[in-house]
């Protein structure tokens, strides 16, 4: 069951390089905090300065994400791509 989410989280993260329409940002700020703990567990590092708002902002969008375990961030990376291509 793992390596089934394993490549459909996979898949989803190719998906997502091809939508048809560019996601809003918070959506895109979502995708990126779902792959990331999807794929490196809870963000670690120091919180960037306001000089590096992008930065700052993917930073704490990840850190919203603490504590999700792997699974669950992949199943809600896959979920919302699928969701974005209109499936």
């Amino acid at each position: 069951m793992a390596d089934d989410l394993e490549a459909k989280f996979k898949q989803a993260a190719d998906d997502a390089q091809q939508l048809d329409e560019r996601p809003d940002n918070d959506t895109l700020l979502e995708l990126y905090a779902l792959y990331k703990q999807g794929t490196k567990g809870d963000v670690a590092g120091k919180r960037p300065g306001f000089t590096k708002p992008v930065k700052r902002a993917k930073f704490d969008a990840w850190a919203d994400k603490k504590g999700m375990p792997l699974s669950d961030a992949q199943q809600a990376y896959v979920d919302l791509v699928e969701q974005l291509k209109g499936s």
